[in-house]
């Protein structure tokens, strides 16, 4: 019988990793933005940039799946769109930015 017929995996076939799925529960970076459906260089940004639920382990994140579908579930919109608060001490006036073509000058004749 081949192993076709005994509805067993041939050797060729198996391997020592678990392939990504959803019963998979700690991602590394590509599946864990797969899972948020976003590319992995957006993934990055926001993982350095929020408190994402993550660990480093050696050289690699890993993610947990519940953490991160429970920490994108808590969020909220106008936290990111939130204005800093005002405080009533003396405060520093931010600098205005110029623009980075404020330093070319066309002469026209």
């Amino acid at each position: 019988m081949t192993p076709e017929e005994n509805n067993l995996p041939d050797s060729n076939s198996m391997n020592s990793e678990t392939p990504p799925g959803p019963d998979k529960d700690i991602l590394n970076v590509e599946e864990a933005a797969g899972l948020l459906g976003v590319s992995v260089k957006t993934f990055n940004k926001v993982l350095h940039s929020e408190d994402m639920p993550a660990r480093k382990i050696g050289r690699e994140w890993k993610f947990s799946r519940m953490a991160l579908i429970d920490w994108v579930g808590s969020g909220r919109a106008r936290d990111f769109y939130r204005e800093a608060p005002t405080s009533t001490h003396d405060t520093v006036t931010p600098i205005p930015r110029r623009r980075r073509t404020g330093g070319w000058r066309i002469e026209m004749d």
